[in-house]
């Protein structure tokens, strides 16, 4: 199985991985990183999905910060792609079915899993909280459409507000809202600029949830808010990345006891997507019993990360 990523050496999941092998019985299996920079040529990315096609002793691949390269590059290249992967225009996941290779997107439906198991079942529905997500790439692009296809409309943000830098990505973005159906519900900013942001923060609703899915702070240096930013009162903080600097989730922590935050980092988004893409590319069934299992081994490889007991009662208690 390929892992494809960026900076893949610094990833738990290359230490794990010879122990999930094992829990699920997945003799001689081995996890590859294949690092490519960010915004890589298209070439690259044909060049990685051919050598994925073309090599039987190649089950899949997992891949995290190329999702949108993959499918804008190579998506021809696949045999199939998923309604999901097609609704999203991305690939997370590739995995090989009677002869043919397969790119499906993991998103949409791990970032509900994800935020039910921080929110609950029934957040939206209970309060007037409104979502600020910071990046729209690949799981920014996936958590609204999540809302907008997968949630009850009476059950979702009162606004949704998506930022992203990239003008290329800000014009897919509207796209996919305008195919959804839905574009008068998410308002997309086009913005590069910290301060503006932080405005933004500052325009929210008790209890709303603000996400950072930029990759700063793992893939690139820094956070998309600066210190003066004020998250809103009784809020939800939701990093996405479980690694590297982790400046955003700091800032949030600063302010933890004085605007009553809630605060959460990747760590569980992580798990799901891994033990479903791993159950994909092996065809093997990742249920309740083995998530649990597979949360305990990756506890183990999880090095300096906070509220490690914490996390693990939550991910045994939703998976």
């Amino acid at each position: 199985m390929c892992f494809i990523g960026v900076t893949t050496g610094s990833s738990a999941s290359l230490r794990m991985f010879p122990s999930w092998a094992g829990i699920l019985e997945l003799d001689n299996a081995r996890l590859v990183g294949i690092d490519l920079p960010l915004n890589a040529p298209a070439a690259r990315y044909r060049e990685v999905v051919a050598r994925i096609k073309g090599d039987p002793s190649t089950f899949g691949a997992l891949v995290t910060s190329h999702k949108i390269g993959i499918f804008s590059a190579a998506g021809e290249l696949f045999d199939r792609l998923t309604d999901d992967s097609r609704l999203v225009e991305e690939v997370s996941c590739i995995y090989k079915r009677d002869g043919e290779i397969v790119g499906h997107a993991t998103d949409p439906v791990v970032s509900g899993q994800a935020m039910q198991a921080i929110l609950g079942a029934e957040y939206w529905r209970k309060t007037s909280a409104e979502v600020l997500c910071l990046g729209g790439g690949g799981a920014g692009g996936a958590i609204m459409a999540q809302f907008l296809v997968h949630s009850l409309p009476e059950n979702r943000p009162k606004r949704i507000l998506l930022v992203e830098s990239r003008p290329s990505q800000v014009e897919r973005l509207r796209s996919l809202a305008t195919r959804l159906g839905s574009a008068d519900s998410v308002e997309i900013v086009e913005n590069s600029d910290s301060s503006v942001n932080d405005r933004l923060l500052g325009s929210l609703s008790p209890g709303s949830l603000v996400i950072n899915a930029t990759g700063m702070g793992k893939d690139l240096p820094g956070s998309p808010i600066t210190d003066a930013a004020v998250f809103p009162e009784s809020g939800v903080v939701w990093e996405l990345n479980y690694r590297g600097d982790l400046m955003f989730l700091q800032q949030a922590r600063r302010q933890h006891a004085g605007r009553g935050l809630r605060i959460e980092d990747g760590w569980h988004y992580f798990l799901l997507s891994w033990t479903l893409i791993v159950g994909l590319v092996f065809d093997v069934p990742v249920k309740e019993a083995p998530f649990t299992r597979l949360s305990a081994a990756a506890a183990d490889f999880r090095g300096g990360f906070n509220d490690l007991k914490e996390d693990l009662r939550d991910f045994k208690d939703n998976s």
